[in-house]
């Protein structure tokens, strides 16, 4: 009989070759051909932005504070630009230390990993009916039954048996089953790293943030610091009777601005230290410091364009083609529900009145069983189900394409975008260093009285404007740069 029964089990899995539903092939929703960014397209504009630089670079005139060494570039070839940690192109250990601490704190990042772990479970629970469910059980019971015209007659019995139950599966219900799961694990698995790459990405930017209001601090101390030195020459021009007390009133007045600026730059900077805490999975806290803003953003380049396949590791690319691939397997689950299942049920051991005798030869008992059930009518149930399987799979498939499209609009948007910004940058810096140049001219002329104090106050506006607008668009490059890296699926190491 043991010889029958594992006959009948070979043929059926023999014959459980096929799979009930469709075969998941996604077609590419980008061609391979496509680039991010111009490529080759003209630029009227590039020589006027790179012959600034140059001078910029050249430039001798330049304050004390900016004559740091320079960081060289680290460039983002299109060919290593998959294999590089994105942090490495901003060159700040400081900020390489926070994003290890997010990592390691955050609560978003042990929130996925926790799904994940569920989600791995949940496959196996999937998996779990490919294998026969085998049990042991055991019962004592006494009982009396009557035949007839015959008295009652009682008994007791010990029973102890071996019981196997196992569903074949013969259309492939539970493997897609276990596909569907697999491919959710694995949705999981590009949803915990997205929320990593947002985590980075938004550490990076709050860190940038900090950094540029330091350098607006520093902007304002420097210019309430010359402005107070102004006005103490006004002051003593006036004692000495060269000037009036309008000229006098005029520098007190400027004086304010640069010291308003500073208190709004604290407040601004004590919630910015709190909300990188946070990301950082810690109370409110002094946040380290490291590189300069300017010099991180001087050593940022990147190419004019960049191959589509680099999209391919987005992680919610990815996590939407594996939602589409379980939808497209649940197809499969929900077709084989309406076809006949087959299963082996079969049970050994032995049974006794008394435990003397319980495992001798003449209290053996079994049981085989094989059986079928076939859906007749289900009041369209079943074929409901298929249908709403078919149509959660074209969701998933439209969800699909719709993010890869959008990945695409983004990386393009942030290439264009960290180019602008370094253009804007530099224009920046140019107005900067020419303002700079504009006020020691201004003061000399008033200090000799060749001009008057409007020159000067005209001139320290200028300059305070200038300077202000240069940390934002240094900040703007930085920033560009790390939504250019998001938008591609930046690797961390």
């Amino acid at each position: 009989m043991t010889t029958r029964v594992a006959v009948f089990a070979l043929a059926a899995l023999a014959l459980a070759g096929c799979m009930a539903g469709p075969k998941y092939q996604p077609e590419p929703v980008v061609p391979e051909s496509t680039r991010v960014g111009a490529g080759g397209a003209l630029d009227s504009t590039r020589a006027f932005f790179d012959s600034l630089a140059t001078a910029r670079a050249a430039d001798t005139a330049d304050t004390a504070a900016r004559r740091q060494p320079r960081l060289a570039p680290r460039v983002l070839y299109p060919d290593s630009i998959a294999s590089i940690a994105w942090l490495d192109v901003l060159k700040d250990s400081t900020l390489t230390r926070l994003v290890e601490t997010a990592l390691k704190q955050n609560r978003d990042i042990a929130l996925a990993r926790a799904r994940i772990t569920e989600f791995r479970a949940e496959a196996g629970v999937a998996r779990a009916p490919l294998f026969p469910s085998v049990t042991i059980n055991g019962s004592a019971s006494t009982s009396q039954v009557a035949f007839g015209a015959f008295p009652p007659s009682a008994f007791k019995a010990l029973r102890l048996t071996g019981d196997l139950a196992w569903e074949l599966d013969f259309w492939g219900k539970t493997r897609r089953a276990y596909q569907a799961a697999k491919a959710d694990v694995a949705a999981q698995e590009a949803a915990e790293r997205g929320t990593v790459l947002t985590l980075v990405s938004d550490v990076s930017t709050a860190y940038l943030q900090l950094r540029e209001l330091d350098q607006e601090q520093a902007i304002a101390e420097r210019t309430l610091a010359s402005r107070q030195a102004t006005l103490e020459l006004a002051r003593k021009r006036f004692s000495q009777g060269v000037i009036s007390e309008l000229d006098v009133r005029q520098f007190e007045a400027q004086v304010a601005v640069p010291a308003v600026r500073l208190a709004q730059v604290e407040q601004a900077r004590s919630a910015q230290e709190h909300a990188l805490s946070l990301l950082l999975g810690e109370a409110p806290t002094t946040i380290p410091r490291g590189e300069a803003l300017e010099q991180a953003a001087r050593a940022v380049a990147v190419p004019d364009s960049l191959p589509a396949s680099l999209l391919d590791r987005r992680p919610d690319v990815q996590q939407a083609e594996r939602e589409y691939a379980a939808a497209s397997a649940r197809i499969g689950v929900a077709r084989a529900a309406r076809l006949p299942d087959i299963s082996i049920i079969a049970s050994g051991g032995t049974q006794s009145p008394n435990a003397s005798n319980l495992f001798t030869q003449q209290t053996k008992v079994y049981q085989l069983q094989g059986g079928i059930s076939i859906p007749l009518f289900t009041g369209g149930s079943l074929e409901n189900q298929e249908r709403a399987a078919r149509a959660r799979a074209e969701e998933a498939r439209a969800t699909y394409e719709q993010t890869a499209l959008t990945a695409l609009r983004e990386a393009s948007d942030a290439l264009a975008g960290v180019r602008a910004a370094r253009d804007q940058r530099i224009a920046q810096e140019t107005q900067a260093v020419a303002l700079r140049r504009a006020l020691q001219l201004a003061e000399l002329r008033y200090q000799t009285g060749i001009s008057n104090y409007l020159d000067v106050l005209d001139a320290q506006r200028s300059l305070f404007d200038a300077e202000l607008a240069l940390s934002q668009a240094e900040l703007q490059q930085l920033t560009a740069a790390v939504q250019l890296y998001k938008a591609l699926g930046g690797s961390w190491r």
